[in-house]
């Protein structure tokens, strides 16, 4: 049996406040479209998560809500005020605890970046990879056996919303 993980980083959020708290920080219109694409993205090509975990940033919460639009389908969402700027060993943590067969997560950089990095054999033949852009998704898949070991993952897909 295969398990599946999807690493989402928040979509492109703005800066209009310089003094705003970063956790409040909203997407901005590209960031919103972004997002939705992806969702529709993930639907096409089979990649339905059965739960969402989220940071609790306003910023993951919005992309958490357009990927959701985009994948048009109903599937339960769990903020985690852990996700917010999380190590990757804090977000292994996380999904651990969660009993699914697919799940996303949606959160920041650089941990998201480095979680995808940490988990996968080899690194998908992508230039952004490495940088994990706004909206960034990878997808791994693993083995039961294998299931959230470093290095262990398949890295099946990567895409940014640019590819779209």
């Amino acid at each position: 049996m295969t398990k599946r993980l999807i690493l989402i980083r928040h979509a492109k959020s703005g800066w209009d406040n310089i003094y705003a708290d970063d956790h409040a920080r909203t997407l901005t219109d590209r960031g919103q479209e972004a997002a939705e694409a992806i969702g529709g993205w993930l639907r096409a090509q089979g990649y339905v998560p059965d739960l969402i975990l989220t940071s609790d940033a306003t910023r993951a919460l919005q992309t958490t809500h357009m990927v959701k639009r985009g994948l048009a389908e109903i599937i339960g969402t769990k903020e985690i005020g852990m996700l917010y700027h999380a190590a990757p060993e804090t977000i292994q943590e996380v999904a651990s605890a969660v009993d699914a067969q697919t799940i996303a997560i949606v959160g920041h950089n650089p941990g998201i970046g480095m979680a995808a990095r940490r988990f996968v054999t080899y690194a998908p033949d992508h230039h952004r990879f490495d940088d994990y852009p706004t909206c960034a998704t990878t997808v791994i898949e693993f083995s039961d056996e294998d299931w959230l070991k470093p290095g262990k993952g398949n890295a099946v897909d990567f895409i940014v919303p640019r590819d779209l």
